[in-house]
């Protein structure tokens, strides 16, 4: 018999107890600054491009109804306005959240039909969320009518003053970071309204640091994307006006046909304004506004880009805080 036959077994050891996963913010801030790479993304910058344009259009439209005293299709232009571009932009959210997950994205006319389909989850689940921070704004009301009380009231006070800052700030805090920015990407990920609605509230309570923070992040890749987008077209549209005028030879300010690149509308009332010149000035303005168009797409699409990727962020932060990668 060998000595160590004769041993005890050893003791067991009991396993350690699992280490609590922390949230990864160097992931979630790399996939916030690669939604810049949305730029490349042609499908989703021409259905904004359309979407912007029609609803420029009927918006132009109810102005000059609105000026020639038909209110009625002015308020109906409007509204199709903002149909327009509420529709178009979700069906550019649910392409640029394919981009985000990895998917096949679905081709244009795909993603407006499915954006005419889930629109209506999306502004009942802000309904919702502005009815909870209605909820709030009633009870810190009340808070202050029972301040008002006399005697008690001014005592009341020094416990409601505290209080209301800490509501109204966190509801305003999660009102910028949860719910203006997550409940297009809850609902283009395929939830109801009533699942977006339980989903926007649970990341108010676990998740409004993590969110507050990506948001500030892609508020900031937003804004670089537009102001670059700014600083190019306007040294561009510079150089482009001062040859002009000196190729074409018409003798008018160079601004004048840049207005277009401002998103402005020249209207000629010079009367010393050379006859020739007018129809450059026509085109430039026409011109100048597609470049502005553009310009003003190419910020949407990293933004609707960076709110997918915040939203998928702190969902795979959820699956692996809850051991299921799945």
């Amino acid at each position: 018999m060998s000595p160590d036959s004769v041993l005890p077994p050893p003791p067991s050891v009991p396993p350690l107890p699992r280490r609590a996963r922390r949230f990864d913010w160097w992931q979630a801030l790399v996939r916030v600054l690669s939604s810049i790479e949305a730029v490349r993304d042609g499908q989703v910058i021409y259905i904004l491009l359309a979407a912007f344009s029609g609803a420029g259009l009927a918006l132009a439209s109810a102005q000059a109804s609105l000026g020639r005293g038909d209110l009625n299709w002015a308020i109906g232009q409007g509204a199709a306005a903002l149909f327009i571009a509420f529709y178009g932009a979700n069906a550019a959210g649910l392409m640029s959240m394919d981009r985000a997950r990895g998917v096949a994205c679905r081709d244009g006319w795909h993603a407006v039909e499915d954006g005419l389909g889930v629109g209506h989850r999306m502004l009942a689940a802000l309904v919702g969320a502005l009815s909870m921070v209605a909820a709030v704004a009633a009870g810190v009301a009340g808070l202050y009518w029972v301040s008002g009380l006399p005697y008690v009231g001014p005592w009341l006070f020094v416990l409601v003053v505290p209080a209301t800052v800490l509501l109204l700030g966190l509801a305003m805090l999660a009102v910028v970071a949860v719910v203006a920015p997550l409940t297009g990407p809850v609902v283009w990920a395929g939830a109801s309204s009533w699942q977006a609605c339980r989903t926007l509230w649970r990341l108010v309570r676990e998740r409004l640091l993590q969110s507050a923070v990506l948001v500030g992040g892609l508020s900031l890749v937003t804004g670089l994307t537009g102001a670059a987008t700014s600083v190019m077209v306007m040294a561009g549209g510079r150089v482009m006006a001062e040859a002009s005028v000196f190729i074409l030879g018409v003798d008018i300010k160079p601004e004048m046909l840049m207005a277009g690149l401002l998103g402005l509308s020249v209207r000629v009332i010079d009367p010393m304004l050379p006859a020739d010149a007018l129809p450059y000035v026509r085109a430039a303005t026409v011109g100048g506004g597609m470049v502005f168009a553009l310009a003003v797409v190419l910020p949407t699409v990293v933004y609707l880009r960076g709110v997918c990727e915040i939203f998928l962020a702190l969902q795979q932060a959820d699956q692996l805080e809850s051991g299921d990668t799945a």
